[in-house]
This record gives structure tokens, C-alpha cells and sequence, in this order.
């Protein structure tokens, strides 16, 4: 896996194999942030990657100059692998925030507001059709202006959800792109 620009563009990283995460892929990761390159300030952004697995999403803001991170994982593994890359990297220790936790929960009790929030959760959880409306609905999470991005496989639709603005798939990965505004806009 590598982080494909920003300052630490280039740079290769190595998961552990028993790491229980299904990292995006370089593609979709490309395509994902030639997208966000065009509707966010990485520097002014609050973001929350929830089921942030190898963090190479969150490692990839960093790089592009986002400074206010937090990472939301339940596997001892993925958050030790986390904290392991940030030193290795030598990243300012103070922009992130990496947190061994249920995400779901992190959702429901969190009193911050992100401006940015993606979740790349398991293919095969449960409740992948409630989580948009778990973060729209929080009083709290999402910023007003905030966007919402989940990663999913082709197995889910969000396409009436009445919250979507966009989608982008990329094979078999789709991005949904929520906020508190009603308006989908094509593809």
C-alpha cells in the first residue's frame, strides 16, 4: 500500500497480514481524492474515519495538510498498526487521534463535529443500511456543511436515501457521498 501525494506522497506501508481490514483500493483511493480535492480544505477540515482499519485514508488527509484526525477501530491489531505507521512516519502526534473503539457506539456518544467523515465499514455488517442515518441524524457529527462518505460493495443502494448527493463506484466499490442537504446529483 503507499500514499499516493501531499508530503508523504510515495511512501509505501506494509499492513500486517492478520489485519482484519479490506483496505480501498489504490484506484478508488485515487479517484476518491481527486474528488475531495475539489470540495474540501484539507487544512481546515475536522475529519473522522470510522472503521479506519490500515488508515490509509486518514494517512493520505495527513499528508494532504488535513491536521484535526481522529480514527475509530475496534481491532487491537488496526489501532496497533495505526499507532505503529504514525511514529514510523513521524507525524505530528497532536493531529491525530487513534481511538480502539466500536464505531457504531463512537457514532451515538461522540460530542464532536467533523466536516469530513468517512466509513469504510466490513462488507458484510449488518446494519451498513443504517449508518447514513445514524450520522444525519446525530445532532452533533456532521458539520452543516459537512459531508458524510461511505464505502460500500455493490450489494447496497442508497440511491432514494433522501440525504445522498452523490455517487461514484469504482468495480465492485461505491462511495456515497451524503449531507444534510436534499439533492442527488447524477454520476
Amino acid at each position: 500500500m503507499r500514499i499516493i501525494s501531499g508530503t508523504l506522497g510515495g511512501r509505501r506501508f506494509y499492513p500486517p497480514r492478520n489485519i482484519p481490514a479490506r483496505p480501498t483500493t489504490d484506484v478508488a483511493k485515487t479517484a476518491l481524492f481527486n474528488i475531495l480535492n475539489n470540495i474540501i480544505d484539507y487544512e481546515e477540515t475536522q475529519y473522522l474515519d470510522l472503521f479506519s482499519g490500515t488508515g490509509a485514508i486518514s494517512f493520505e488527509m495527513y499528508s494532504r495538510g488535513c491536521r484535526n484526525i481522529t480514527m475509530v477501530d475496534m481491532s487491537s491489531i488496526s489501532v496497533g498498526f495505526q499507532k505503529k505507521l504514525a511514529g514510523d512516519l513521524k507525524v505530528d502526534q497532536t493531529v491525530f487521534k487513534i481511538l480502539k473503539g466500536d464505531a457504531l457506539q463512537y457514532i451515538n456518544a461522540s460530542t464532536q463535529t467533523y466536516r469530513l467523515i468517512f466509513a469504510g465499514p466490513p462488507y458484510a455488517l449488518e446494519v451498513i443500511d443504517d449508518i447514513p442515518d445514524m450520522i444525519i441524524q446525530h445532532p452533533k457529527l456532521l458539520a452543516e456543511d459537512g459531508i458524510f462518505i461511505l464505502e460500500t460493495s455493490d450489494r447496497h443502494n442508497f440511491r432514494q436515501h433522501p440525504y445522498l448527493n452523490q455517487v461514484r463506484h469504482y468495480g465492485q466499490t461505491h462511495f456515497w457521498f451524503f449531507s444534510h442537504e436534499k439533492n442527488l446529483k447524477d454520476e
